[in-house]
């Protein structure tokens, strides 16, 4: 893929549903607080329990839209669940995520969660 993630990520943001997404209020300021290496393990985490599986509970449903970093980022970043991995991604449903999938997923959400970071707070 000569794709780079910052690429990836503009392409995303450019969906006007996926745009909307910023980190606001409680959920910037837990990132801000916390810090870009533990966002990352929390990460690493919630992709391991909420979307590595190859049938997810609930899947389309099972990320929240606010309440934590990761989630805000998951939808910015269409790693929401495994219907919008596979169209955004080319991760395909149906198996569990390879280590390196998994890798893949959150760096994608991390480098989105540094991104706002370095910006200035949305309004809204």
């Amino acid at each position: 893929m000569s794709e780079t993630l910052d690429q990836r990520l503009d392409a995303i943001a450019a969906h006007p549903f996926r745009a909307k997404f910023h980190l606001r209020g409680r959920d910037r300021a837990t990132a801000e607080l916390r810090g870009l290496a533990t966002m990352r393990w929390h990460a690493r985490d919630l992709i391991a329990r909420r979307l590595a599986p190859a049938a997810p509970p609930k899947d389309g449903r099972q990320t929240p839209y606010r309440g934590h970093p990761v989630f805000v980022a998951q939808h910015a970043t269409a790693t929401c669940c495994r219907n919008c991995l596979q169209r955004w991604h080319g991760i395909a449903k149906g198996h569990e995520l390879s280590p390196a999938e998994r890798a893949y997923v959150v760096d994608v959400i991390c480098r989105w969660i540094e991104r706002e970071m370095s910006a200035p707070p949305a309004s809204g």
